[in-house]
């Protein structure tokens, strides 16, 4: 990666679900479902920007990936859906009643889920709060002395406020994440129905 060999040492460089497995980020999903936000986490990928060839804006390309593929994956679950709502074999209140967790066919289902999940966690993942891809991004963007003590802050009261709000106070977390959702949600697919 941009000339780090970290990731390809510690076998990161794979499509093995296994090799990127957490079991403690698997457990807090299952509990925090209980909240009504599934949070959980798989292993990060170990990068070590000095070894890169232009250490900042490597390591922000490095982070935004991970962002951008979620982007990627939700776009192209969208195009499929186009195509199957021009080819009528889904219609808009299937995806309206997969959208708001009711009974529809699997394929509307399928399709639905596909751009919501991913495009919930394009935006989760730039909140600039705790460990979240968000807060490596504006860190990167950051002078030195202000990008340093910008990841201090994030390591121990940045990531107990993001905790506090999942667990505590979830509500929060759906006002600041629900526009950018539907907005992408509408923007991708084209439908332009009001999403509740």
């Amino acid at each position: 990666m941009a000339g780090d060999p970290t990731p390809s040492f510690y076998g990161r460089v794979t499509l093995n679900l296994f090799r990127h497995f957490d079991p403690i980020g698997t457990i807090a999903i299952i509990i925090s479902s209980l909240t009504g936000f599934g949070i959980g986490w798989g292993k990060p990928a170990p990068i070590t920007p000095s070894k890169m060839r232009n250490p900042r804006w490597d390591t922000f390309i490095a982070v935004a990936v991970g962002p951008l593929s979620n982007l990627l994956q939700a776009t192209l679950y969208a195009f499929v859906m186009r195509i199957m709502l021009v080819g009528g074999s889904i219609g808009q209140m299937q995806v309206f009643a997969a959208w708001d967790r009711q009974q529809t066919t699997f394929p509307a289902a399928l399709v639905t889920m596909g751009v919501l999940v991913n495009v919930s966690l394009f935006v989760f993942n730039l909140i600039p709060l705790g460990l979240l891809d968000g807060h490596w991004l504006v860190g990167q963007l950051l002078p030195e002395k202000q990008r340093f003590y910008w990841y201090k802050y994030n390591r121990s009261y940045g990531t107990m406020a993001l905790m506090a709000i999942i667990f505590l106070a979830p509500g929060i977390l759906g006002d600041v994440m629900g526009g950018p959702i539907v907005s992408l949600f509408k923007v991708l697919t084209g439908l332009h129905f009001t999403l509740a």
